[in-house]
């Protein structure tokens, strides 16, 4: 019997494995947010508390995101993902335990919910960036999609499974389940062999704080991360209503309790599974920015359904639709975001974009609680939904499909290469603190000089993505067919590591500007360190 395609990443031993355990670590994970939900309305049932449970979970991740990306990117990744499981588990251990002592208080909870969050924040852009370690390129994109299913699909069974513990034992029973479950999946990290990885590094390693700069240097100059933060901003925002809110409605606008808290968050799972399958099929008739769109809307229609309409049946319908937008947009801005990031700063780019969507999470869970409390949880779910639908329109005209790939350039130009260093310039070529200044010389005819400045403009944004702090172009006065390129770096050894940032289509766009040259020769080329005086 053939296995269905969206399964095939599963040949693979490691992926197999670390995507079993994931499910259970996952199924952990919804069984805890289900319990913390439903233990806050027991604790405090004020609306804005309630809600300060999903931002608590959410927050770490905007906070901690980027440096978890950095720490991802240089350090062993398998060994950094084993111990922000042991930490989440010992932190799950605790809150059982306060839990069953008594002595745990509302704000307690969100402390520890909070100390929760901060392990997913180090799990979340470690483990998308090892994902492309596990499987060969051809499955890769497959892989991204399954892990999506998978989640989703824990997504439909964990609060079931979470309300059927709290009904039988209570929850702090349910924290224990979590903590065992992370257990499962630091097992299969530590059972996993990961291979020697290729990063393509040059020069030392990279320290932590150049590691960060360097990673929001490259988001800063990359419109195609941008493009996907501010669609997952707006999408996530608006749609948190539901994540703040609906403990909330259902113990008090539907008077139901945990087990059927638990039923309808499966029924998002249920809807998001469903559509993780179909998303081949729907891509094939809607881009990229189509299915955010069309996702978004219909993310608004279903938290209209679930304010307005008060009865079981209605919300179990609204949080099937729900599951559907949910992934069709997750999972669409999760690749967006993945293919504008090259290797070797993918778990940094992630983690920035990861800390812009849980911002806005953390964000809008806590904006939806307080307009609850002031105007009601049906008025403040009908309320989102209005204004992610108005603000999705508003925001249509971001595309997050890739631009045409230019017209195969001419053979790049090797750029001159500085002798080695004479013995007085050492000291400051392998220290961290000096600047480098790097110059390219160009002789352009002044006929060409419009499109000279378009070429230079793509390749300002290569230099600013490979880690330049600062870039300019001079225009010679006297002399207009003379141009200089300057940009800095923060030293040497950011200087080497150029070179292997740089991807095909960032060569492809420097090889076109370094054709509109036509002196003697290559342009010339020069490096300058920074020597105090």
């Amino acid at each position: 019997m053939r296995r269905p395609a969206a399964l095939a990443p599963l040949r693979h031993p490691a992926f197999r494995l670390l995507w079993l355990a994931n499910l259970a670590s996952n199924i952990g994970l919804f069984v805890q947010n289900t319990a913390a939900g439903w233990l806050m309305t027991g604790l405090d049932p004020s609306p804005l508390m309630v809600s300060l449970v999903q931002a608590a979970s959410l927050l770490p991740v905007f906070l901690l995101a980027l440096p978890a990306g950095a720490l991802a990117d240089i350090l062993d990744r398998r060994l950094f993902l084993i111990a922000a499981q042991l930490w989440m588990s010992g932190v799950a251990l605790l809150l059982c335990l306060f839990t069953w002592a008594g002595w745990l208080g509302p704000w307690g909870l969100v402390a520890f919910t909070f100390a929760l969050g901060a392990g997913l924040a180090m799990t979340f852009p470690a483990w998308a960036a090892t994902t492309p370690e596990l499987v060969p390129r051809e499955d890769l994109v497959g892989a991204i999609a399954l892990n999506g299913i998978g989640f989703n699909l824990t997504r439909a069974v964990g609060p079931a499974i979470g309300g059927l513990i709290i009904a039988w034992s209570g929850v702090g029973a349910a924290f224990l389940v979590n903590a065992l479950c992370l257990l499962v999946l630091a097992g299969a990290l530590l059972a996993w062999r990961r291979e020697a990885v290729e990063t393509g590094r040059r020069g030392p390693p990279e320290s932590f704080g150049s590691a960060v700069r360097a990673g929001a240097r490259f988001v800063l100059a990359s419109p195609a991360m941008h493009r996907a933060i501010l669609r997952a901003v707006v999408f996530f925002l608006f749609s948190s209503a539901v994540w703040g809110l609906l403990p909330l409605l259902v113990r008090e606008t539907l008077g139901l309790g945990p087990e059927a808290f638990g039923l309808l968050l499966g029924g998002m799972g249920v809807g998001a599974v469903a559509a993780g399958f179909l998303l081949p099929a729907a891509r094939r008739v809607t881009d990229r920015s189509g299915m955010v769109f069309w996702s978004s809307l219909l993310g608004a229609l279903a938290m209209a359904v679930m304010g307005l309409l008060h009865h079981w049946a209605f919300a179990g319908l609204g949080m099937v639709l729900y599951g559907v937008a949910w992934i069709s947009a997750a999972s669409t801005l999760q690749a967006a975001a993945q293919m504008a990031a090259p290797a070797w700063v993918r778990a940094r780019a992630i983690g920035i974009y990861q800390m812009s969507f849980f911002g806005a999470l953390a964000a809008g869970a806590a904006g939806a609680g307080w307009l609850a409390g002031a105007i009601g949880v049906p008025g403040a779910m009908a309320g989102f939904a209005a204004a992610g639908a108005l603000a999705a329109l508003l925001v249509r005209r971001a595309s997050l499909d890739g631009e045409a790939a230019p017209p195969a350039p001419p053979p790049e130009a090797a750029l001159a290469r500085p002798e080695p260093a004479a013995s007085e310039l050492s000291a400051f070529l392998h220290g961290e603190e000096n600047r480098v200044l790097e110059v390219v010389r160009y002789r352009v005819p002044a006929a060409r000089r419009a499109e000279f400045l378009a070429a230079m403009a793509g390749a300002r944004r290569v230099r600013l993505r490979a880690g330049a702090l600062v870039w300019r172009l001079y225009e010679d006065v006297a002399h207009p067919e003379r141009w200089v390129e300057l940009w800095t770096v923060e030293s040497w050894a950011e200087h080497l590591r150029e070179a292997a940032r740089l991807t095909e289509e960032d060569k492809a766009i420097l090889a076109r500007a370094l054709a509109f040259h036509e002196g003697e020769g290559p342009p010339e080329a020069a490096r300058y360190v920074n020597v105090p005086v």
